[in-house]
């Protein structure tokens, strides 16, 4: 892939990253509810303007699909397309954990086949393109230092290690767990737990509970530009951009595992 791309997309997450931290120390966090009844603070507007205002400089051929503007879109069933969430995790941010992340994926065709996830609070991105490989640095003062490959671990076939929702897990996660023999395990909010498989620190990820593709679509990339992949539980891979069945949620994702690399 073009790595101006990928510069772009790095430079919008660190963009977001930063509008977040400033909201961040105003103290605005109080929280909204949109339509939907989702939250929303000044956090993910300002993040959202930021990314947008990069990546439309950068690329303006490419549409750009966002939380907190694809329900006034079409959907994108073919092409490319960038599709963001600004800020993942907005329970994480009000709480101060510091679990939240920007998300920024391009999709083409259906599949999510570029990724970055920003950590703003905790100084730490990945980037990943599938067939290219990922990679992760520390970002000190808003700029990312030396860049190292990552890497998903083989799953083992006994007692892989777990991630889990920090908010979201639940009897049915706990069962799935409990059927691989898994016996050690962490939480995270947002879209961390993709970082933590593709980076080889954690072997398989279910959720059994709604996302959207927004909340998927750049760690799906990342994971499986390390090596590990995402699947429905029909063995499947996740789609991005519809069409979606009749009657299902415009964007909203099916349950899935991401896991990490497939043994030999």
């Amino acid at each position: 892939m073009d790595e101006a791309l990928t510069q772009a997309m790095i430079e919008a997450a660190l963009a977001g990253g930063r509008a977040i931290l400033a909201v961040a120390s105003s103290g605005e966090t109080d929280v909204r509810l949109k339509a939907d009844r989702s939250p929303v603070t000044a956090a993910d507007e300002a993040a959202d303007a930021a990314i947008a205002a990069v990546l439309g400089r950068a690329f303006p051929e490419i549409a750009i699909v966002s939380e907190e503007s694809a329900g006034e879109r079409a959907p994108a069933q073919s092409g490319l397309f960038f599709l963001i969430d600004p800020l993942d995790g907005t329970k994480e941010f009000v709480a101060g954990t510091g679990e939240y992340t920007v998300n920024i994926a391009l999709v083409d065709k259906g599949r999510a086949v570029a990724g970055v996830i920003h950590t703003p609070a905790l100084g730490r991105i990945c980037a990943g393109v599938v067939g290219e490989g990922a990679r992760e640095a520390e970002v000190v003062d808003g700029a990312p230092g030396p860049w190292r490959t990552i890497r998903a671990r083989t799953t083992p076939a006994s007692a892989p290690v777990a991630v889990a929702s920090r908010r979201h897990a639940g009897p049915r996660t706990e069962e799935f767990l409990a059927s691989l023999g898994v016996c050690e395990r962490a939480s995270r909010g947002s879209s961390l737990k993709f970082c933590l498989l593709a980076a080889g620190e954690a072997d398989v990820y279910p959720r059994l509970a709604p996302t959207m593709e927004w909340d998927t679509a750049a760690g799906h990339a990342i994971l499986e530009a390390a090596g590990g992949r995402v699947e429905r539980l029909d063995g499947t891979p996740l789609t991005y951009g519809g069409p979606w069945a009749a009657g299902a949620k415009p964007w909203a994702n099916p349950d899935f595992v991401a896991w990490g690399a497939r043994s030999a």
